[in-house]
C-alpha cells in the first residue's frame, strides 16, 4: 500500500504544533506493538483527536487508519485526504461493510484506530462506549490497545468556537496496556473492562496536566469531578439526546 499522503500530512500537523508550541506529551507508547494488527480505543473530546491519537502511535513507526463517518470522506477537502491515508469509511445505515473491512485490515497487520464513544464527550469524561472494537479485535486475533487524550478539546469541540491558533496549549497522549479479547469472551463483559481502562488513562492525565484554568471563564474545560463547569455526564447525554 504506497503512504504517498499520509508521512505528509503527518509532517504538517508536528510542524504545525511546534510553530503553536502546542507541548505534546505522548507516553505508553511500548504498549503499541511495532508489527502487526491492534486496535487502539481512544477517548474522544475534540474534533482533533484523530491526529493526537495517530500521532500517539508515531514512537511506534505505526499509521493509524481510523474508521470515521462516511460524511467526511464526501467532503471536498477533507475526503481526498480521508482517502489517501486509508482511513475507513463507515456508513452508519450499513456499518456491517465498514467492520469487515476493518477486521480485514486488522488481519493484514495494520492498525485500526476507534473512537467507541462514538461521538465527542461533553463532559470530558469517558462516555458508555460500544462493543465494536473488543469484537473486531477478537474475530482478528489482535490486541486493544487503551489510550487517553486531554487538551485537544481546548481548540476545537463541541458546543465551542475553534481556537486551532491558540499558542502553548498542554496535549497529553497516554497509552495503556492492551487487551486481547478471545471469541469465546463476552464482549460486553470486555468491553465494560476496557472503558475502565480508559477512564483511568484518563484521570492519570488530568491529573498530571501542567496547567488549570487561568479564570472562572476557563473552567469550561474541566469536568465537573475536577471542580469544572462542563455538563454532567447526565447533562451531556441530554444535549445529545436533543
Amino acid at each position: 500500500m504506497a503512504e504517498l499522503v499520509y508521512p505528509p500530512v503527518v509532517a504538517a500537523a508536528k510542524l504545525m504544533f511546534r510553530v503553536l508550541d502546542n507541548r505534546l506529551d505522548v507516553r505508553g507508547t511500548e504498549h503499541i506493538p511495532r508489527h502487526g494488527g491492534a486496535v487502539i480505543a481512544c477517548n474522544h473530546v475534540s474534533y482533533l483527536d484523530f491526529i493526537f491519537c495517530g500521532l500517539g502511535a508515531q514512537p511506534a513507526r505505526r499509521l493509524v487508519r481510523f474508521m470515521a463517518k462516511q460524511e467526511i470522506f464526501a467532503n471536498r477537502i477533507a475526503g481526498p485526504l480521508m482517502r489517501g491515508m486509508h482511513h475507513i469509511p463507515v456508513d452508519r445505515s450499513a456499518g456491517a461493510a465498514s467492520y469487515a473491512e476493518a477486521v480485514r485490515r486488522l488481519r493484514a497487520g495494520q492498525v485500526v484506530g476507534v473512537f467507541p464513544e462514538a461521538t465527542i464527550s461533553r463532559s470530558f469524561t469517558v462516555k458508555p462506549i460500544k462493543s465494536g472494537a473488543v469484537r473486531m479485535a477478537a474475530e482478528a486475533g489482535v490486541p486493544v490497545v487503551p489510550m487517553a487524550l486531554w487538551g485537544t478539546h481546548r481548540l476545537w469541540t463541541k458546543g465551542r468556537p475553534r481556537t486551532l491558533t491558540k499558542r502553548h496549549v498542554p496535549i497529553s497522549v497516554l497509552a495503556g496496556e492492551p487487551l486481547t479479547p478471545s471469541p469465546g469472551d463476552e464482549p460486553e463483559v470486555v468491553t465494560k473492562e476496557l472503558r475502565a481502562r480508559m477512564s483511568g488513562l484518563l484521570d492519570r492525565i488530568q491529573a498530571d496536566y501542567p496547567e488549570q484554568p487561568a479564570s472562572e471563564d476557563e473552567r469550561w474545560w474541566l469536568p465537573v469531578h475536577l471542580g469544572g463547569t462542563a455538563p454532567t455526564p447526565d447533562e451531556a447525554a441530554a444535549l445529545d439526546a436533543r
